[in-house]
């Protein structure tokens, strides 16, 4: 391994360089020619470009799978231009858009893609796919997206879980712009803290991701990039109600304050006020809750200088209640005349970030992130207490630029980490304190042709968990036209949080147990595993239609794992793993355009995800190993003012599912080895009036799928057989919506 690892990180020392297109790019000035610095120059259909110099200079490597340069620039009319060979010297002039008779070009954006060039298994959400499903926090953002899982992770508090590759979102970064954000004490709940208004655009990284962002990526990386102030609209209005009282407000404030200088002020309100029990099973369906968001973006650009910067406040408050219907938290807390609970989150935290292009070297840059969260939750369940305390750190620098020409580039740069946990459960303390400080180095190379390849690695040292090295490798590979071979491996490392993680099993009887190793954390070792993947992507045409087939496997193997075992119906146990963990993941999908207005994605996934408890090896419960998806987008042609009709129609098939093992509780509170298959169906219609103003409406699990008894021994909650987590399919049954969008651009 050393000697691989070795070989990527001196490999761009023994390739040769290549043949080169240049020229100057310029502009009119009072009838003159003029340069036009910091244009854009870039091959099309491709990721390779450049921008010209501060005397409209550029210089761009030649091959000849590549004969159109386009060259664009804001306020001017881009042009494509046709190379043949790379001793032509190019001189251009880019003429004013304000002198051309106006040219309007329309065309659809694809909501999801995938990208046929970049090393790494991308899937990009932009915002027209958000707007798909009742998105109202980042949690219900991928309802419509294959390849993340989206499950309840218990039967009271309406919370979701998401899984990539099969695994939890622990084993995945959680992102926002590239900044660590859903972790440690927010792994519960984080998700649902960030508005779906606020999201621009989603990207999904299979397998290991990136050494730049964090040493914790086993499974992959999901970053969410938030609205821009100087793009997003001055004022942006998105109303929301649904029916079991749900109601949700969204307001954007935009505006210009100078010509480098832009501010927005974003505010998200939710409550849910109406007591359901739809089951009859005495439990609230749905948590009573209420929410207040608040962010306030600051964005500086000014292309003369090379300078860029984003400042974000925020602050968010979020309550629950949770339990029996009769249950009122003054009277009843900390009795058991009704069983109930209360989750009481406050968040405020800021980011900061700074990045630096050269003017004169435009393919170097130089960026550094800063953050700094408190995260304070206080909660109860029945008779059981859980609070914590979060406060964290987080401050990168990292250095962007090439090794001889822009087929070799390279990534630099260190992360420092701060953790302050405070963790009371029940009546013990679980406090301490992470700290880490860790360097990376990543190299990529594209060969302009057919191969790109990116490898990194990256030493971290931690007050805890000690000094580690996690490596990381990502290949792509295109045998033929429109196709992309990929093959990826890395290393992933992370300390377990394990009561935030799944503090879910707090409504339960269970009773909880730590087999003490001696670890660093709750006694138990860090979590280390290996994802291994290769992915096919293919284009091709039916009908003179697009169409698009990707198929993928990765298996993550686990070194160390902290077990969570419950399949005792009394107990939740924690350990280290002994013996064997894998998670194998398969998808086959495919896409098709029926018509320019009409479009299917389909896709089938199976799932082998085992652990060697110490019962025995078993396959991880509530986990189907068969899933099916269908999504049918359908949206007329948008007439002069933007009035057009958006209908989106998702179906997805979930194959049975292991349950915990119960056989040792009274046949009342027994439950069958495996659920039943079920299936669900959503669908959302969309009436744009104009540029400004739309409505939608929609319904969530339209068939009304419920499962039965939910909660086990829901009529004896303070006994030793009440648990609420063992939940497989919804609870609440069918959700029917309907909103509106305001907006000003």
């Amino acid at each position: 391994m050393k000697h691989i690892l070795y070989l990527l990180l001196v490999l761009p020392a023994l390739l040769f360089s290549q043949q080169k297109v240049s020229g100057s790019i310029l502009e009119l000035q009072n009838n003159k020619e003029v340069p036009l610095p910091f244009a854009n120059v870039f091959w099309l259909n491709s990721q390779v470009g450049t921008v010209t110099d501060i005397d409209g200079n550029f210089s761009i490597e030649f091959s000849a799978q590549y004969s159109k340069l386009v060259v664009s620039y804001v306020g001017y009319t881009t042009d494509t231009i046709t190379v043949t060979n790379p001793n032509t010297t190019i001189r251009h002039l880019l003429r004013s858009k304000g002198t051309l008779d106006e040219v309007v070009l329309t065309s659809r954006i694809k909501a999801t893609s995938r990208s046929y060039l970049g090393a790494e298994n991308v899937i990009n959400i932009s915002s027209a796919e958000l707007l798909k499903a009742a998105c109202c926090n980042l949690s219900e953002s991928f309802e419509t997206n294959p390849s993340i899982d989206v499950n309840f992770a218990d039967a009271i508090t309406g919370v979701r879980q998401i899984r990539l590759l099969g695994l939890t979102s622990p084993y995945t970064v959680i992102t926002t712009e590239n900044i660590p954000s859903v972790r440690g004490a927010s792994q519960a709940y984080g998700l649902s803290f960030i508005p779906g208004t606020w999201v621009e655009s989603i990207q999904i990284t299979k397998g290991a991701g990136s050494v730049v962002n964090s040493f914790e990526s086993i499974a992959g990386q999901i970053n969410a990039e938030l609205v821009k102030p100087s793009t997003d609209n001055k004022i942006f209005v998105n109303a929301f109600g649904a029916l079991g009282g749900r109601q949700e407000l969204n307001v954007h404030l935009n505006t210009k304050l100078t010509d480098t200088w832009s501010t927005g002020v974003y505010l998200h309100g939710n409550t849910r006020d109406k007591k359901n029990d739809r089951n009859e099973d005495g439990f609230l369906d749905n948590p009573l809750a209420k929410q207040i968001n608040f962010m306030n973006r600051w964005q500086y650009a000014n292309p003369k200088t090379g300078f860029v910067s984003f400042i974000t406040l925020n602050y968010l408050k979020d309550d629950k209640q949770v339990g029996q219907t009769g249950f009122v938290p003054n009277r009843d807390r900390g009795t058991t005349n009704f069983w109930g609970g209360e989750v009481d989150t406050q968040r405020a935290g800021f980011t900061a970030k700074l990045g630096y292009v050269t003017p004169s070297t435009p393919y170097q840059s130089i960026g550094i992130q800063v953050a700094g969260n408190r995260h304070e939750q206080n909660s109860y369940f029945g008779l059981r207490e859980y609070n914590i305390q979060h406060d964290s750190g987080y401050v990168s620098g990292i250095f962007n630029s090439i090794i001889g020409d822009s087929r070799h580039t390279f990534k630099t740069g260190i992360t420092a980490t701060y953790d302050d946990y405070k963790e009371l459960v029940e009546s013990t303390n679980y406090n301490r304190t992470e700290q880490s400080l860790g360097a990376f180095f990543e190299y990529s190379f594209d060969d302009l042709e057919n191969f790109t390849m990116t490898t990194g690695l990256r030493v971290d040292t931690h007050n805890l968990l000690g000094t580690f090295v996690t490596p990381r490798f990502h290949a792509r590979y295109t045998p033929w036209n429109k196709g992309a071979l990929r093959a990826s491996f890395g290393r992933g490392k992370r300390s377990a949080t394990i009561f935030t993680e799944n503090q879910s099993l707090f409504a339960t009887s269970r009773a909880i147990s730590i087999t003490d190793n001696g670890g660093p954390i709750y006694g138990l070792d860090p979590e280390i595993a290996w994802n291994y993947g290769v992915s096919f992507l293919q284009g091709f045409t039916v009908f003179d239609r697009k169409a698009e087939l990707s198929m993928d496997f990765y298996r993550t193997d686990f070194q160390n794992q902290v077990v969570v075992d419950w399949e005792d119906p009394q107990a939740i146990s924690f350990y280290d793993l002994e013996g064997k963990s894998i998670a194998n993941s398969f998808q086959l999908e495919l896409n098709y355009d029926f018509a320019e207005s009409l479009t299917l994605r389909t896709a089938y996934k199976y799932f082998d995800i085992a652990t060697d408890y110490k019962k025995g090896t078993l396959q991880k419960p509530l986990q189907p190993k068969n899933r099916f998806f269908a999504n049918l987008s359908y949206e007329t042609f948008a007439k002069d003012n933007g009035a057009q009709w958006k209908v989106d129609l998702t179906f997805n098939s979930i194959g049975k599912q292991r349950l915990p093992d119960t056989s040792s509780n009274p046949i009342q509170y027994q439950l069958p080895a495996f659920s039943k298959p079920f299936q669900l169906l959503n669908s959302q219609i969309t009436k744009v009036f104009s540029e400004k103003f739309e409505i939608y409406f929609g319904g969530e699990n339209i068939t009304n799928v419920q499962q039965k008894n939910p909660i086990l021994a829901s009529d004896s909650p303070f006994g030793e057989y009440f648990d609420t987590t063992i939940v497989y399919a919804p609870v609440f049954g069918r959700m029917l919506y309907a909103g509106l969008r305001f907006k000003i651009k």
